[in-house]
Order: structure tokens, then C-alpha cells, then sequence
């Protein structure tokens, strides 16, 4: 008589994944806020958003994932800190919109299900879903036998959050003369990586213990640095100040992403030298021999979020961001679009 075939024959662990389900309920129910309804287990999450005040309530989602710096965290076994990029990716793109997040769902997916690693990346959703005031509401842990070579994984984020219809931040406020501040990055964030890869373990040949440009951390652990969550400071800005836009800088740099949120009558002017680029870019750039173009439309540069506020705001969002501990620099404004049709123009050396 034939063997009888269990779906654990084929790779998959139904006991040991309803075993991680507990797990991630606990470290959910840590992120919990009004609204939440139930918890994890049913077949979707539940929340009843609070619309008090709203007068034209408008939902807001974003969805992304951490792209290959999955790779830098294979490499270095350290799998805490990519739920903090992953929530980051989502609810800073909700945020800029000038919208609240409401709640997280994550995806992960394994070729072998393994408890701990997954708990790890649960641990870090749960502190980004923290600091971003959202909750996590929901998920799937997926086992996919033979998609995924060993010790390899997937992820990806999906938020949902809440605006009032005529609060919304769409950049048609945006007149020429605003200024443009940036608000620092904590490092590559979430873009970048496959450049990044290719300098650092192709042009240069490192491994990831080798000393990174500073001397305090290792290449690789600069290369895992958590993407910022700027949610709480556009909160604290756009209820004080006249914030015209907002543009969270991801793929494509400064040059791709501020000129998105931008009236197409106007063009953006940066001033090249106005902020310090942080050691890191400066290292990418020398090791791969990066053109200044190619760097500005790959990686952030050390500017993670922008905001366009009129002149006569600068001064006071500048003191705000002081007293949030956050790092600003005036790095250029919006002018009319010249003859030449160009969106974005570089000044300065």
C-alpha cells in the first residue's frame, strides 16, 4: 500500500503556522488603537474610524514593499528592522497626502516557514505601526515550498488611512516663490539597493562586517538603517502651518519626486549645496564612480521628505522642526516654468 502524502511531505506546516498566528495576535494587540474591532484571526480585520469633525471623509491607501535591501538582511541574519521600512513605505506615501493612517496589513512569504525569523519581522511592523499612531490589523504568513532559495523571503505592506475631502494636501496651493525645505533621511531608507549592492559587494568586493564610512557602524549595518516614519511630523506641521505640498522621497530622488505634487506651470529649482549629503551617498558615489545625476535620481541624498510652504512660513516650520529634533534645510523653491519646458533645474556647484 502507497505512503499516504501530507501536505507537510510537500513543504508546508499547517500546525507550525496556526502556531505562529498566536504569536503574531499578541504582538498585534500591542498596536491596537480606538477603532480596532476584534483582532487577528477572522478572515478580514475590522475598524470603525472615528469621523468627528470630518466633514468629507476620504480613504487614502498606499501599498509597497522593502525591494532588495531583503538581501542586506539575508546576508547579516537581522531581520527586526525590515517592518519598520515596511510600514514606512506605505505610511509615509498616505501621510503626504495629508491623511491619517489607520491600519497596517503585512505579507510575508516563505519558501520554509521559519517561527522565528517571521516573529522578527512581525516585532519590527508592530514598532512601525507604533510610531506611525496606526494599528496593525491583519495579514497573511504564506509557505511556498521551491519559490524561494534557502533562508529567503517576501515581503509587502499595504495601509489604509483617513482625510477630510478639503484638507487634502495635493499641491494645487503651490505658487511660485514657495520654498522648498527638506526634512533628513535616516540613510538609503528603501531605494536603492541593487545600485548599493553592486558597488559595495561587485565594484568594491566588501562583506557586510567590513567598516561601513563610519566608523561606528559596519557597511551593512548602515545599509539596514530603518527608513524614517515621518507621519507624526507632517501631523504636527500641516495643523500649524500653510504646507502647499508634500512628497515623500522614494524611487527616482529629489528629481522624480518633488515635481509630482507640482502644478505643471511651475518648475522646481534645488539648490545643490544646501543641505549635507550624509557619508554614505558620498561613499556609494566614489566607490561606483555615480554620476551626480545618476545619484540624485537613484537614492534620497539625505532628504527623505519635502515640504513646499510659502516664504513667510519658512522661519516658523523651520523652529517647529528644531523642536521636534528634526533636521531641515531650505533647498530651493518653485519658480514659473521657463521656455526651455524643464520641471526640474539644479543651481549652484
Amino acid at each position: 500500500m502507497k505512503k499516504s502524502i501530507t501536505y507537510a511531505d510537500a513543504g508546508v506546516d499547517i500546525e507550525k503556522a496556526d502556531q505562529m498566528v498566536g504569536t503574531i495576535k499578541k504582538i498585534a494587540a500591542q498596536t491596537h488603537i480606538p477603532g480596532v474591532i476584534g483582532g487577528i484571526g477572522g478572515f478580514g480585520g475590522l475598524f470603525s474610524p472615528n469621523l468627528a469633525g470630518i466633514k468629507e471623509p476620504v480613504l487614502v491607501s498606499s501599498t509597497d514593499g522593502v525591494g532588495t535591501k531583503l538581501k542586506i538582511a539575508f546576508m547579516m541574519n537581522a531581520h527586526d528592522t525590515l517592518g519598520i521600512d515596511l510600514v514606512a513605505m506605505c505610511v509615509n506615501d498616505i501621510a503626504v497626502s495629508g491623511a491619517k493612517p489607520l491600519f497596517f496589513l503585512d505579507y510575508i512569504s516563505m519558501g520554509i516557514l521559519d517561527s522565528a525569523v517571521a516573529a522578527d519581522i512581525i516585532v519590527g511592523v508592530a514598532e512601525g505601526c507604533k510610531m506611525a499612531g496606526c494599528a496593525l490589523l491583519g495579514g497573511e504568513t504564506a509557505e511556498m515550498p521551491g519559490l524561494y532559495s534557502a533562508g529567503e523571503y517576501d515581503l509587502a505592506g499595504f495601509s489604509v488611512g483617513l482625510a477630510d475631502r478639503k484638507k487634502i494636501i495635493d499641491g494645487s496651493k503651490i505658487g511660485a516663490g514657495d520654498q522648498i525645505i527638506g526634512i533628513a533621511s535616516s540613510g538609503l531608507h528603501s531605494n536603492g539597493y541593487s545600485l548599493a549592492r553592486k558597488i559595495c559587494f561587485e565594484a568594491l568586493s566588501l562583506n557586510v562586517d567590513d567598516p561601513g564610512p563610519s566608523s561606528e557602524k559596519t557597511i551593512g549595518e548602515e545599509l539596514l538603517t530603518p527608513t524614517r516614519i515621518y507621519v507624526e511630523t507632517i501631523g504636527n506641521l500641516i495643523s500649524d502651518f500653510p504646507v502647499h505640498g508634500l512628497a515623500h522621497i522614494t524611487g527616482g530622488g529629489l528629481s522624480d519626486n518633488i515635481i509630482r505634487v507640482v502644478p505643471e506651470k511651475y518648475r522646481v529649482v534645488i539648490q545643490r549645496k544646501s543641505w549635507e549629503i550624509p557619508a554614505i551617498f558620498t561613499f556609494l558615489k566614489e566607490g561606483g564612480n555615480v554620476s551626480e545625476t545618476e545619484m540624485m535620481r537613484t537614492f534620497n541624498n539625505g532628504v527623505g521628505l519635502t515640504a513646499i510652504v510659502p516664504k513667510e512660513a519658512v522661519d516658523p516650520v523651520m523652529a517647529r522642526l528644531k523642536e521636534r529634533n528634526e533636521t531641515g534645510f531650505l533647498i530651493g523653491e518653485i519658480a514659473p516654468l521657463a521656455k526651455t519646458g524643464r520641471r526640474v533645474e539644479w543651481t549652484g556647484q
